[in-house]
C-alpha cells in the first residue's frame, strides 16, 4: 500500500475467482441470464437457415399463404430473440449491480476493520481509488463484459458447429486458422493485463494527491501552493493517461490483429467456397448459409477479443482488491475472550510495558512503564513534546500492543479483552476532533448512537456547546460539513467533549481536551470536566500545566519513562522536570 512496498507478482486470471463468493448468492439471475441466453442464442442461429430456404427456393411458390407463413416465422423468431435478449440483459445487469453491492459493503467492512498501524501505511486516497474506481471496472466487467463474453462463445460454438453441419469440408479448412488467430489474444492478453494493473495504480496514485491536497485545503492556500499542488496533481494524471495510452494501443493492436485475421481466413475459406459453387459441387444456399454462420462465428471471435481487455482490466483490479482484502488486523479480539468485572471501576496498570511504534523500530516510546491508577482517579500526564504521553492512550485503547509487558484494565490484561467491550468503556476527547458531514445532533450521537435527542441536548449543554449549535440555521439538525469547516476549533472540540459525555463510559480520557478553547470557554469546560470526571478514572494530557493543577496525581514524563509523580505542590518543591515546566509556562 505504501509507496516503498516492493512490486507484487501479477495473479492475472486467477485473481477473478475471488468473485465467485459474491456471485453465488445470487445463482437465480445468472441461471436466468444463462436460460435466456440460451434462448437468444438458438434463435439467431434460426436465421441462416430461414436465408438458405428463401436463396433456394427464393419465391417459386404461388400460394402467398406459404410467403406469409415464411415471413411471420421470420418475425416470430425475431420476437423471441428480442424478449429473450431484453431478459437476458435484465438479469445479468441486476447481477451486477447486487454483486458489486456485496463487494463494495464487504471490502468497506473488512477495511474499516483493520488496525491504525494499516491506516499509517496506507494513502486514504488509494483506498477511496480502489472502493471506487476498480469496482465499477469489476462491476463493467460482470454486467456487460461477462455477458458479452459467453454470448460470443456461445455463438462462436454454436456457429461452428452448424458451420461444420453446412459443410463439412469447408468447416475444416476453417479450422486450421483458429491457432493463428488465438496467438496474437495470447501473447497481447497478457500484455494487456499488466498494462491494465499499471493504469489503475496510476490513477490511485493521482486520486491520493488529490485527496491529500483537497483534505488539506487551508494550508494549500495559506502557502500559496495552488500552482505547485496543481503541477503535481497533472503530472499524476499525465502518468495515468501515459499508462492507459500504452494500454489502449495494446488491446487496439489486439483487436486489429484478431479481425484481420479471422475475416482474413473466412475470406480465403469462402473463396474456395465460391469455386465449389461453380464447378456445382455445393449449392448458392448452403454457401449462404456456410457465409452467415461464419460471419456470426467471425463477429464472436472480434466480441471476446474485444472483451479480453476488459477481463485483463477487470483481472488486475480485482487483484488490488484481493490485496485489501488479504490485509489482515495485527491487533484483534481473541477468540474466547474475557469479561470485565461488572461493574466496571477504572482501575488501570502498566507492568513493565516497552514499546516502539511499527514504522519506528528504533525508537522505544515508552521504557520500562510501571503505573498504577486507582479507580476513579484522575490522573496528569505531562512532559515535552516526545514523551510518550500520547502513547499510553493509543495502547489504553489497544490500538497497538506492547513488545513486552502488561496492561491490565480492573485486573484484565488488554488482550484477553473483545476490542468492543475494551472501547466501549472508554470515552476519548482528542486533541484532534473528527467531525463529519452530518448534522451537530448526529456527530454527538457518534458518542452513543442509541442517545435520545435530550439526551444529546443535554450532553451539549454540559459541554457549553448549545449555544452555539442554537444559534446555527437549522440548530441541531445543521449540517456540519466535511471535518466540520463550518465551526471554530473550539467549538469542534465542544462537540467531541459532548460526545465523551453522552458516552457515559467508567474510563475517560482527555488528549489536550481544551487546548483550542479561549479562556471563558476553558474555565466553563473545565467546571464540566469536573462534573464528568466525578466518579470515573480520567487519564489527562495537557501540556498547559494551569490545567491539571486539580488532578489528583500529575505523572512526569520524559524519553518514554516515568521521572516524577506527585501532586502540583509536591512537585514543584521537589523541583526538576516539572518545576521547570511551570517556571517557563506561569513566567511567560
Amino acid at each position: 500500500m505504501s509507496d516503498s512496498a516492493p512490486p507484487r507478482p501479477t495473479r492475472r486470471l486467477g485473481a477473478l475467482r475471488q468473485l465467485w463468493p459474491f456471485l453465488k448468492p445470487h445463482w437465480r439471475l445468472a441461471l436466468g441470464w444463462l436460460l435466456f441466453l440460451g434462448i437468444s442464442s438458438t434463435a439467431t442461429l434460426v436465421l441462416p437457415m430461414a436465408a438458405r430456404r428463401i436463396i433456394e427456393h427464393g419465391f417459386e411458390h404461388t400460394d402467398p399463404n406459404a410467403i406469409n407463413a415464411t415471413f411471420l416465422g421470420l418475425f416470430a423468431v425475431a420476437l423471441v430473440l428480442a424478449f429473450a435478449t431484453a431478459a437476458r440483459y435484465f438479469c445479468i445487469t441486476l447481477l451486477g449491480e447486487r454483486a458489486l453491492a456485496s463487494l463494495r459493503s464487504q471490502l468497506y467492512a473488512h477495511v474499516i476493520r483493520l488496525d491504525v498501524g494499516f491506516f499509517e501505511r496506507s494513502r486514504v486516497g488509494e483506498l477511496n481509488s480502489r472502493l471506487g474506481t476498480d469496482t465499477e471496472v469489476v462491476q463493467a466487467l460482470i454486467g456487460s463484459g461477462i455477458s458479452v463474453a459467453l454470448r460470443s462463445l456461445v455463438m462462436l460454438l454454436g456457429a461452428s458447429a452448424m458451420m461444420i453441419w453446412t459443410s463439412p469440408r469447408l468447416a475444416g479448412l476453417t479450422a486450421l486458422v483458429i491457432p493463428a488467430v488465438m496467438l496474437p489474444i495470447l501473447v497481447f492478453g497478457r500484455r494487456v493485463q499488466k498494462l491494465s494493473r499499471a493504469s489503475q495504480d496510476r490513477l490511485a496514485d493521482a486520486a491520493a494527491i488529490a485527496n491529500e491536497t483537497l483534505n488539506a485545503a487551508p494550508a494549500v492556500k495559506a502557502y500559496a501552493r495552488e500552482d505547485i499542488e496543481s503541477t503535481r496533481y497533472a503530472g499524476a494524471i499525465t502518468r495515468a493517461l501515459a499508462s492507459a495510452r500504452r494500454r489502449i494501443g495494446t488491446r487496439a493492436w489486439l483487436t486489429a490483429a484478431v479481425i484481420v485475421l479471422f475475416f482474413g481466413a473466412i475470406t480465403l475459406v469462402l473463396w474456395a467456397g465460391a469455386r465449389d459453387v461453380l464447378a456445382g459441387t455445393l449449392s448458392a444456399g448452403v454457401l449462404g448459409q456456410f457465409v452467415l454462420y461464419a460471419i456470426f462465428a467471425a463477429g464472436s471471435v472480434a466480441g471476446l477479443s474485444e472483451v479480453w481487455g476488459d477481463v485483463m482490466r477487470a483481472a488486475g483490479a480485482m487483484e488490488r482488491i484481493g490485496e485489501l482484502f488479504g490485509e489482515h488486523a495485527d491487533i484483534a479480539s481473541p477468540a474466547q475472550p474475557l469479561a470485565l468485572p461488572r461493574p466496571v471501576s477504572g482501575a488501570l496498570s502498566f507492568e513493565h510495558v516497552r514499546f516502539h511504534y511499527p514504522t519506528r523500530p528504533d525508537a522505544l516510546a515508552l521504557h520500562d512503564f510501571n503505573l498504577d491508577i486507582r479507580p476513579g482517579e484522575t490522573v496528569a500526564l505531562v512532559g515535552p513534546s516526545g514523551a510518550g504521553k500520547s502513547t499510553v492512550l493509543a495502547l489504553l485503547l489497544r490500538f497497538y500492543d506492547p513488545q513486552s509487558g502488561q496492561i491490565r484494565f480492573d485486573g484484565v490484561d488488554l488482550r484477553a479483552l473483545a476490542l468492543p467491550e475494551l472501547r466501549g468503556a472508554i470515552a476519548l476527547v482528542p486533541q484532534e476532533t473528527a467531525i463529519f458531514a452530518s448534522s451537530a445532533a448526529d456527530n454527538i450521537r457518534f458518542g452513543r448512537q442509541d442517545a435520545g435527542d435530550d439526551e444529546v441536548i443535554e450532553a451539549a449543554r454540559a459541554a457549553e456547546a448549545h449555544d452555539f449549535i442554537s444559534a446555527l440555521p437549522e440548530g441541531y439538525a445543521a449540517e456540519l460539513g466535511e471535518r466540520g469547516v463550518r465551526l471554530s476549533g473550539g467549538q469542534r472540540q465542544r462537540i467531541a467533549i459532548a460526545r465523551a459525555i453522552l458516552r457515559d463510559a467508567p474510563l475517560l480520557l482527555l488528549d489536550e481536551a481544551t487546548s483550542a478553547l479561549d479562556a471563558q470557554s476553558e474555565a466553563a469546560i473545565q467546571q464540566a470536566l469536573a462534573r464528568l470526571e466525578q466518579g470515573r478514572t480520567t487519564l489527562v494530557i495537557a501540556h498547559r500545566l494551569a490545567t491539571v493543577q486539580r488532578a489528583d496525581r500529575i505523572v512526569v514524563m520524559d524519553g518514554g519513562r516515568i521521572v516524577a509523580q506527585g501532586t502540583h505542590e509536591s512537585l514543584l518543591a521537589e523541583g526538576g522536570l516539572y518545576a521547570e515546566l511551570a517556571r517557563l509556562q506561569f513566567v511567560a
